[in-house]
């Protein structure tokens, strides 16, 4: 019998993933099962999400919005291993404990992919279902993940030279032009049609790697590929050891140019598609978080990058038959949430206008998606409220203010945090100064036996993800 290379590794893997799919087909066959994808670039609050929807729905209370809770009908949660995932487990308990400890402190911020499974028990709501079974089971696998990896979709559809093209178009823009200085430095000095050294190839992905973290720091979000900042796994590989280089006409089949571009093919063929064909086109729902008030802090350029980050992401709900996304795999996402994330950093007459501003950040791209047949929703939500909103008087007027313990301090105060724009931002409105909201240490968590992480929201994206699947 001829060898085709399997060990008994390669045969317990296969057994796992086939074991795996075979199981979803039958909890999804029955309407049993949801993956639910949660995502945002980097410091949205994921993680602080999930934890607060994990605790939550472990407790049962505090979500008048969310239709099973407030109905009775939510009998529990708990959270159970996945012997057959070959992702690694979200890390729940330890970050719980950072929330509810003694002085409590934020959780580490996430940069891979992690996976975590809770078997959500309630009693049916329609009679139908009822007289089938008094409490029913639903299994959802929530799957945290780094937004900066959509980004890579559009990267598909483009060529070496087409993507080396458009990096070079933003760095003749400030701030990417100071901050690219080093790396195009670099480049100047290399014969592109050399025969290719590796370690040259190296200091070149390095130096373009450097660039772009510089512009993360400085708050820019348009940042490809996206692995070169969150790479997860594959740090210090090299399937990152490529960048953009400029045109070149007919380089020899070994030079730097050309190793460089088929390192960039390989990139797109082995993460990108591997991300959307193993992950991606499997998951049920989907919610982006987008922190708008660090974008509106950073300025103009930051914000103007984010809002054509926010339109690249979009495209990986964009389903329309031509779509690359259809063409290439067969997505399943039919709900998608983008949330507006720390609401609490301003006072609750302001999150009327928080919730317009990102509508108004995605509205051509939120139009595509809703076309496709992707029902999609917006709102303003703080997965752990630090603030209490407290109005006051001022001048013969009322003022609502917030009162919560600022990062770097030490003991609550009462301020004036500004106020949310109701329409996109002018740059004059930054040369005045208008946008210096602060961030917030978590609350205490009051010792009780219904202690409970305060929210905003969080029940009604429960409803919004959930609902229908626990009628």
């Amino acid at each position: 019998m001829a060898d085709i290379g399997l060990d008994r590794a390669d045969i317990e893997a296969f057994r796992r993933r086939f074991s795996s799919s075979v199981s979803d087909l039958a909890h999804r066959a029955l309407d049993r099962s949801v993956r639910l994808a949660v995502t945002g670039l980097n410091k949205s609050g994921k993680t602080v999400f999930i934890t607060s929807l994990i605790h939550h729905l472990s407790h049962g209370s505090q979500l008048p919005f969310f239709k099973i809770a407030n109905e009775g009908r939510l009998a529990g949660a708990k959270i159970i291993p996945r012997a057959e995932s070959e992702l690694p487990e979200f890390r729940y308990k330890a970050f719980v404990e950072k929330l509810a400890s003694k002085p409590p402190s934020w959780p580490e911020p996430t940069d891979q992919i992690s996976e975590i499974r809770l078997a959500i028990r309630y009693r049916p709501g329609t009679m139908l279902r009822r007289r089938m079974t008094s409490l029913s089971t639903l299994y959802l696998d929530i799957i945290d993940y780094p937004g900066e990896w959509l980004l890579d979709l559009t990267l598909l559809e483009k060529s070496f030279e087409d993507w080396s093209q458009q990096v070079f178009e933003l760095c003749k823009q400030e701030p990417r032009a100071s901050l690219s200085k080093e790396w195009l430095s670099f480049l100047n000095n290399l014969d592109l049609i050399k025969t290719a050294e590796e370690e040259t190839m190296r200091q070149a992905a390095e130096f373009y790697s450097e660039f772009l973290n510089r512009c993360k720091a400085a708050g820019l979000t348009l940042l490809q590929p996206g692995r070169f900042t969150m790479p997860g796994d594959l740090k210090g590989t090299p399937i990152l050891g490529f960048c953009p280089l400029p045109p070149v006409v007919a380089p020899p089949e070994r030079s730097f140019y050309s190793i460089m571009s088929q390192r960039y093919e390989a990139y797109k063929e082995r993460v990108v598609k591997r991300f959307y064909q193993e992950h991606f086109s499997r998951f049920d729902r989907q919610i982006v978080l987008v922190d708008l008030f660090n974008i509106l802090n950073r300025g103009y350029g930051c914000f103007h990058d984010m809002r054509e980050t926010l339109a690249l992401t979009l495209e990986s709900f964009s389903y329309g038959r031509s779509g690359l996304i259809r063409r290439l795999f067969k997505p399943r996402i039919d709900r998608v949430l983008f949330a507006a994330t720390k609401a609490d950093h301003v006072a609750a007459n302001q999150h009327h206008n928080l919730r317009l501003l990102l509508e108004q950040l995605i509205l051509e791209g939120a139009k595509e998606v809703r076309f496709s047949g992707v029902e999609m929703d917006t709102m303003t939500l703080s997965s752990v409220k630090s603030t209490e909103t407290v109005v006051t008087d001022y001048e013969g007027g009322k003022l609502s203010c917030v009162k919560g313990m600022p990062e770097g301090r030490e003991r609550e105060v009462l301020l004036f945090p500004g106020e949310i724009p109701e329409t996109i931002p002018t740059p004059e409105d930054w040369v005045e100064d208008r946008f210096r909201f602060l961030s917030f240490h978590p609350p205490p968590i009051p010792e009780s036996p219904s202690r409970m992480l305060p929210h905003i929201r969080l029940d009604q994206a429960l409803e919004f993800l959930l609902g229908d699947k626990l009628r």
